[in-house]
């Protein structure tokens, strides 16, 4: 397999694992799509991280592969690359994802999908679609505009340029930066503290603010109201009250 699910204590990893550069061609994109709603359902994945390997992340799309596909092959196609990564962008738990390497093309738009990236410091992210002629096609235009703001996206797609990790950072493309020996750690340790967390009020949250953000403030407001009021009726709310009250904040476990 070219892509691993491997879960311990409430994590699950999703792995890509096609050596030497991890192109995403139509295998490894379904093969994405079936791990993330596997994710999605089993009751022991309580967050998610993804990642590559040491070296890479995930260099882009397999090109050998694109370059054989006529117009009404990829009309045919790219809503199942699309739907590949929104599989991911719709996981209800929290997702983080350890950039290592090259993240570039659709390895930079599956790191989009992530609520959360951890950087190596050694990481190059980049959408360099337009030199090939082409524009983003796995959520980029969409996902990174929203993620960095419509002009510093269009910087980076317009000219297709790499930018290292602390550039990454300064624009939001990343959310923290770590020495390349610690991303798998400090992913793990993110996703690891999220998994002891209350799954129905994160889901909520995740919900929440996506869904808010594709559209008014009072549609959003609605969601969150709704979403709030419905915890009341959960195990979770139960313990994390009650903790509260006779032990003090921070202290409740959650199963």
């Amino acid at each position: 397999m070219t892509v691993h699910l491997e879960v311990a204590d409430g994590v699950g990893t999703i792995r890509l694992d096609r050596p030497p550069m991890n192109a995403l061609d139509i295998a490894v994109q379904d093969r994405i799509k079936e791990l993330a709603e596997e994710a999605t359902a089993r009751d022991d994945v309580r967050a998610v991280v993804i990642r590559g390997s040491e070296k890479v992340f995930a260099a882009g799309a397999d090109i050998k592969e694109m370059r054989d596909m006529d117009h009404a092959a990829m009309v045919a196609r790219s809503r199942g690359l699309q739907d590949s990564f929104t599989a991911v962008a719709r996981i209800p738990k929290p997702v983080v994802a350890a950039v290592t390497g090259y993240a570039l093309g659709g390895g930079c738009e599956l790191a989009l999908c992530a609520d959360f990236r951890i950087a190596a410091d050694n990481a190059k992210l980049g959408q360099p679609e337009i030199l090939l002629g082409l524009i983003p096609g796995a959520g980029g235009t969409q996902r990174l505009s929203r993620l960095v703001g419509p002009s510093k996206a269009k910087d980076l797609i317009f000219t297709g340029r790499q930018v290292r990790a602390e550039e990454a950072l300064t624009l939001g493309l990343v959310d923290r930066v770590v020495p390349a020996a610690e991303v798998f750690d400090a992913a793990n340790a993110w996703a690891g503290q999220l998994a002891k967390g209350p799954a129905i009020a994160l889901r909520a949250a995740k919900e929440s603010i996506d869904l808010g953000l594709e559209t008014d403030l009072d549609t959003g407001l609605a969601i969150e109201r709704n979403w709030f009021a419905g915890l009341f009726a959960t195990q979770d709310r139960e313990t994390g009250m009650r903790s509260f009250v006779e032990e003090g904040p921070g202290k409740a476990k959650f199963a």
